[in-house]
């Protein structure tokens, strides 16, 4: 049987899990009885943590306290925390790099040595390079966080893909991280359909704008949703790619900035991407390495055709010379 101390402390790990325990639940685990169980939890609440009861459930949770207690995690949670905290002093959002530095140094003075050699390990192992994008300003981010948990119209001034400014009103629905850039998905008050926006092009207008009842998901898989509105519905050409592989090597090539990849079977799958400019899209689609099809649109076929002549002009003799004529 645990001691009193070392069994409040594995009473308070337990409670900050995401879940309802109940009293027979607590007791089981820490092999203890129901009555054991209630004197702990009195005992930390008096120190100060916000054990709340569940009611109709005779359970615990911990709820939010007027400061933060102090989390215990286990081996693999510390190692996330610190490998997140180190990504995160590198990341993509302006102005947290200096806070995840001060979180990462308090962390690893207290972790265990056989942490720190897995954590440093892990660390010598991994070169991070530069994502090279915008960062976007962390408050931006909460803002649109609190209106989407509260459920408040969003209303921001946006810069488009053409650099025009605009402004807009949308039903804020989810952030979606595509490991380069950040998007709001939301339903735009003014087209009526459901948009993309990247947060790095977005400032929120205060006040938000009114309560709304949320509405059905424009997709379940949001960040395919997200994929097929950045790679193909801002541009000028929409290209539909038959590409001769298996859909999963096609994804280890193109990323989902890029385009967006449908299986058709077990060695071909279809590519949907699109560009202002055919030279970009014939370019890019030929470097991928893969056998292709184009299906549409029709100005790319034609462009295809006429970068094929050009290039075979250019390795072909001219003028009836013989080839060694052209290398000397």
């Amino acid at each position: 049987m645990l001691e009193t101390s070392a069994r409040l402390l594995e009473l308070l790990s337990l409670l900050q899990t995401p879940r309802d325990w109940t009293g027979t639940e607590l007791a089981e685990r820490l092999e203890v009885d129901i009555r054991t169980i209630r004197r702990d939890i009195d005992k930390l609440r008096n120190l100060g943590y916000p054990v709340h009861a569940v009611a109709g459930a005779a359970g615990y949770r911990l709820g939010a306290g007027a400061k933060l207690p102090p989390l215990l995690l286990n081996d693999d949670e510390a190692v996330a925390v610190v490998l997140g905290l180190r990504t995160a002093a590198g990341g993509t959002i302006a102005g947290i790099e200096e806070s995840s530095l001060r979180a990462l140094a308090k962390l690893e003075q207290i972790l265990p040595a056989r942490l720190r050699h897995r954590v440093s390990a892990l660390q010598a192992a991994t070169v991070s390079m530069s994502a090279g994008t915008p960062l976007v300003d962390p408050d931006v981010l909460t803002a649109i966080a609190s209106a989407i948990r509260d459920h408040e119209q969003l209303r921001f001034d946006y810069r488009t893909h053409d650099g025009t400014e605009i402004r807009r009103a949308a039903e804020p629905h989810r952030l979606v991280h595509t490991g380069r850039h950040w998007y709001l998905v939301g339903w735009d008050v003014d087209r009526k359909d459901w948009r993309t926006y990247r947060i790095d092009r977005l400032r929120p207008r205060i006040p938000n704008g009114p309560r709304f009842t949320p509405r059905e998901a424009p997709e379940v898989d949001l960040a395919n949703f997200v994929a097929h509105g950045i790679s193909t519905a801002p541009y000028r050409y929409r290209a539909r790619i038959t590409l001769e592989v298996p859909a999963a090597v096609a994804a280890n090539r193109i990323p989902p900035t890029i385009g967006v990849i449908e299986a058709i079977d077990e060695g071909h799958c279809l590519l949907h991407t699109g560009s202002n400019s055919l030279d970009e899209l014939a370019v890019y689609t030929g470097l991928f390495g893969f056998e292709f099809r184009v299906h549409e649109p029709p100005e790319l076929i034609e462009h295809l055709r006429a970068l094929a002549h050009r290039v075979t002009a250019a390795i072909s003799p001219r003028d009836g010379m013989p080839d060694s004529a052209h290398h000397t």
